[in-house]
């Protein structure tokens, strides 16, 4: 099938590739795909990978799963300066723990600027556009309206759920009124995965792990530490949200 002929050639591809935030699409053939966004188009998923845009038959799916981890940032990918005085401003702005920050973008974008989700969530901290809009952002792709914004937004979470980490990450990622409809952590399999990963960096990150580059290998096993929370969630939502 000269689909399939083409999906091959660039699972390679992006194997070779930096992971970005991604998930695996997972194939009848036994194939897993690591993608950065799809599309439901009819009877197709329009699948963004490494390299290039991937049309899949739907009945060639078997499943769409959240990545679990990361692979560490080449050093040319770690955020640059600007970006940390930016984190740091926004938590001082916001009273939000600058390490908690950097555990959402590590978790939301992976230090990419320029990412996109399949929700069109954009930018380092992955807002939506209705979301930047409500907090005053011009251009969603700029670091500093970006961190400041969800920097807020993930403030106003926390002050909603009276600091609770779980349910603050868990608004952020499939917004506050899923949350109160389960009166809990949503039972989603990516929104789970989703605080765990923020919870296991924010962890490290307060070890002494960074997570702006490649981590170190040492023989120490870090300490789970206690703190603050976050956010970000469905337009509905994220608009109910001000200050």
């Amino acid at each position: 099938m000269r689909l399939m002929r083409f999906v091959v050639p660039c699972l390679v591809l992006f194997a070779a590739a930096p992971c970005l935030r991604a998930e695996y699409i997972a194939l009848r053939s036994g194939q897993r795909l690591h993608i950065t966004g799809y599309e439901l188009l009819g009877d197709k998923y329009r699948v963004q990978i490494v390299g290039g845009i991937v049309e899949v038959p739907v009945e060639e799916v078997v499943s769409i799963e959240p990545e679990d981890t990361f692979a560490p940032l080449p050093p040319s990918i770690a955020p640059a300066a600007p970006v940390r005085e930016i984190v740091k401003a926004a938590a001082a702005r916001y009273s939000v723990d600058a390490d908690l920050i950097f555990s959402v973008i590590a978790a939301e974008s992976n230090f990419d600027p320029k990412a996109i989700s399949k929700k069109n969530a954009r930018g380092l901290m992955q807002l939506l556009p209705e979301t930047a809009a409500h907090f005053g952002v011009q251009n969603i792709f700029d670091p500093q309206e970006n961190i400041d914004a969800g920097t807020h937004y993930l403030r106003d979470l926390l002050q909603r759920y009276n600091n609770d980490l779980a349910l603050a990450l868990a608004a952020y990622n499939a917004g506050p009124e899923r949350v109160e409809q389960f009166g809990r952590v949503p039972p989603y399999s990516e929104t789970v995965s989703y605080i765990r990963r923020v919870k296991r960096g924010y962890e490290k990150s307060k070890a002494g792990v960074s997570l702006e580059s490649p981590p170190k290998t040492t023989d120490k096993k870090t300490s789970p530490s206690a703190a603050a929370s976050s956010s970000r969630g469905e337009v509905a939502s994220q608009l109910s949200m001000s200050n």
